[in-house]
């Protein structure tokens, strides 16, 4: 008689960078947990209030950065939440040690992925970028409605809370501006895309507000355009749920660089949840947010190919 051992319900992850995006990831991991078991905080700064905070949670820590990672065999699936920089020497080890890599830095060391919209297609990819919180805010929208029209131009504008932009997002506007435009055109399925940032100083600080313009090829069903938009942010909102539209999207008769043809406008915003971070960084939350689903994904499958090789 064939003896199956019981198949594990969790795989083991861990997450590199203690900061604030790190930090948050490691609350949300905690509260919704899916089929992830957060084991390992790793940063480089003994001082970290993200170390601090872990450890007092019971989890294990360590300040030997991606070294604690690589130790380590049963952690599986890992979140890379320090630099573009750091993650480039990252991505090479995590391969080597036949560890999935989440990407959230800049670095787009693998495909882009945004939950909604392609991540079935590179679940089998050992290392999957995140974008940018406008590309996780705003290629939703536009890739529901490439799905039902074709799209000449979409163009995303980005307000973000300056409190809520630390300095690795100052340092990089062109590189942000350049990867979320590319992200409307690749995923987005945009002919051409533009993204533009505003750091707004404003006191008390503002919600992550993003307004997207999209032009399409042609005539096209309104409705059918609106019921795809909206069927979408019901989606994304299944995993950031302060993800919502400010009003219908309204659709004009305007001249542009194509002529005169419609347009369709749709304002969005996104509150955080506050787990870690203040509720006005929606920008950040839904890049964690969104990591957290990226993880759940790749854990079900790893799950699914354990039991698929037991069985």
């Amino acid at each position: 008689m064939e003896v199956k051992h019981p198949v594990s319900s969790k795989v083991k992850v861990a997450i590199i960078g203690s900061g604030n995006i790190g930090s948050d990831l490691m609350y949300k991991l905690l509260k919704q947990p899916g089929h992830m078991e957060l084991v390992l905080l790793t940063g480089i700064d003994p001082n970290s209030d993200g170390l601090a905070r872990a450890r007092a949670l019971g989890l294990r820590t360590s300040t030997e950065g991606i070294q604690a990672v690589i130790d380590d065999p049963e952690i599986k699936i890992v979140f890379d939440a320090t630099s573009a920089r750091a993650h480039v020497r990252h991505a090479k080890a995590l391969q080597e040690a036949a560890k999935i890599a989440i990407d959230l830095t800049p670095a787009a060391r693998g495909p882009y992925v945004v939950p909604p919209a392609n991540l079935e297609e590179h679940l089998d990819k050992r290392n999957v970028n995140m974008v940018t919180c406008g590309g996780q805010a705003t290629v939703p929208l536009v890739y529901a409605l490439s799905s039902v029209m074709p799209l000449l131009y979409a163009e995303m504008v980005s307000t973000v809370a300056s409190l809520s932009a630390g300095p690795g997002t100052r340092q990089n506007i062109d590189e942000f501006t350049e990867t979320t435009a590319r992200s409307l055109e690749v995923i987005g399925k945009a002919k051409r895309g533009k993204a533009i940032i505003i750091l707004n100083p404003a006191d008390p600080p503002i919600m992550m507000r993003n307004t997207v313009y999209a032009i399409p090829e042609g005539d096209f069903a309104e409705d059918t355009a609106i019921e795809a938009v909206e069927q979408m942010v019901a989606r994304v909102q299944t995993y950031v749920p302060g993800y919502h539209l400010k009003n219908r999207p309204v659709v004009d008769t305007l001249d542009t660089p194509w002529g005169r043809r419609q347009v369709l406008t749709m304002l969005l915003e996104v509150e955080g949840a506050g787990d870690y971070l203040p509720r006005h960084a929606g920008n950040l939350d839904i890049m964690t947010a969104s990591a957290r689903r990226v993880g759940e994904m790749f854990a079900q499958r790893l799950l699914g190919m354990q039991q698929e090789v037991e069985a």
